[in-house]
């Protein structure tokens, strides 16, 4: 590759990738430093998401315990920071075991199918101002498809396991996630069609009005599907210690364990990332040239701190449950709200299809009073349509166990 090419790629926009690939250029060929360059900014992002996944960890624990009125971890290090080291330390040296009946070569390729979508995902947020590594114009896409090969993986380690709660686990999380990723991806569209691009760089562009109050319904469905996806709490059926022990990693231990342990976590920050793009304004902010890192991490624990606080505040929810708010309450909620903003921009964009500030403003003076009337009412019939099931008598199954009534 010569360097007027270089120059022309689609990561040539990442200020930190010219940087590198110019400095490199000075006193070696271009193909070689576009290949350093390259591999220079990929891992950075795996050890992004690696070192995040341990300060959230740090984070969710700490906060856990103030939200529990207990206090959390405090040895090792100030205020417990090196608490996730010495749990690393501690799953490094712990025997790797993998059971007699299991599939060897799927059961030890399951932490990096999981491992490898998220650090794909990172490859398209932008951080800041033209600093990603790649501006793809479907980056919307691009994360909605890679997202949901985690499933490959949640399945492949139930079924290599050999393990029956860990089957049940993976069975669980896969029927969530495909459940939830149809509300998930129609969110999404009132997002695309307001500003006209599926690249996360454009959207971030076209918020002059945070999205969170021009599409707070999107909103509404996006965190609560991903919170789902996630296995977060109330969502966390697949792995329900009081019934299948830690479902679709139950048989995992050491250095595996840990790489599972460390994407969940991950995948928690790379979400909250990507809230803070489609719906928060990404880097906007005061001094947005020089700070828009610094906004943008701000957005991002603010969303890391509401996933930590609704594990702390709601029970689980049955798996009957799960499945039927996403059918019966996320579904037509997503629908209706991308039926409203069709209309909207269908009524408000200009002769070239775009939308000016005012009408983003009409949009959310719109929408946020609509959300909070359609969430209340619909809310409310699901709530009554789940009371007003019928309640069952098991017959027992052993003489003398009294009858189980289900509802």
């Amino acid at each position: 590759m010569n360097c007027q090419l270089a120059s022309e790629s689609i990561f040539y926009q990442n200020a930190l990738y010219r940087f590198i690939h110019d400095s490199a250029g000075a006193f070696m060929p271009c193909s070689v430093s576009h290949v350093i360059a390259g591999l220079a900014i990929m891992l950075m992002l795996v050890n992004s998401v690696l070192l995040g996944a341990a300060l959230v960890t740090w984070l969710e624990r700490r906060l856990l315990g103030r939200l529990h009125n207990r206090i959390g971890p405090n040895r090792w290090g100030p205020f417990g920071l090196l608490q996730p080291l010495a749990d690393l330390g501690k799953l490094i040296t712990k025997e790797d075991l993998v059971p007699s009946g299991a599939d060897k070569i799927i059961f030890t390729a399951v932490p990096l199918v999981m491992m490898v979508p998220l650090v794909l995902m990172t490859a398209v947020i932008p951080f800041a101002e033209n600093t990603m590594l790649a501006d793809l114009n479907i980056g919307v896409l691009f994360i909605l498809a890679v997202s949901s090969a985690t499933t490959i993986g949640i399945f492949m380690a139930g079924w290599s396991s050999n393990n029956r709660y860990a089957l049940f686990g993976a069975a669980r999380s896969v029927a969530v996630l495909i459940s939830y990723e149809v509300p998930v991806v129609i969110s999404l569209l009132g997002v695309v069609m307001i500003s006209g691009s599926m690249s996360l760089n454009d959207i971030v562009q076209a918020q002059s009005i945070p999205f969170l109050l021009v599409q707070p319904i999107a909103l509404f469905v996006f965190v609560t599907g991903m919170s789902a996806e996630l296995n977060r709490t109330p969502f966390d059926i697949a792995e329900a210690e009081s019934e299948i022990i830690a479902g679709y990693h139950t048989e995992y231990s050491g250095i595996k364990f840990a790489l599972i342990f460390a994407t969940e976590t991950g995948a928690l920050l790379v979400v909250s990332a990507v809230i803070t793009t489609l719906f928060l304004g990404g880097w906007n902010g005061p001094l947005e040239n020089f700070l828009g890192w610094f906004w943008f991490l701000i957005k991002t624990l603010a969303i890391i701190f509401v996933f930590i606080w609704v594990r702390a505040t709601y029970p689980r929810l049955r798996l009957d449950q799960i499945m039927a708010l996403s059918w019966k309450f996320l579904l037509p909620l997503s629908l209706i709200n991308l039926a409203i903003t069709a209309l909207e921009v269908f009524l408000l964009r200009d002769a070239s299809g775009n939308l000016s500030l005012p009408d983003l403003w009409v949009m959310a003076a719109i929408n946020v009073p609509m959300a909070i009337l359609l969430i209340l009412v619909m809310g409310g019939l699901f709530q009554k349509k789940v009371n007003s099931l019928p309640i069952r008598t098991e017959k027992p199954m052993v003489p003398g166990v009294p009858t189980i009534e289900v509802k």
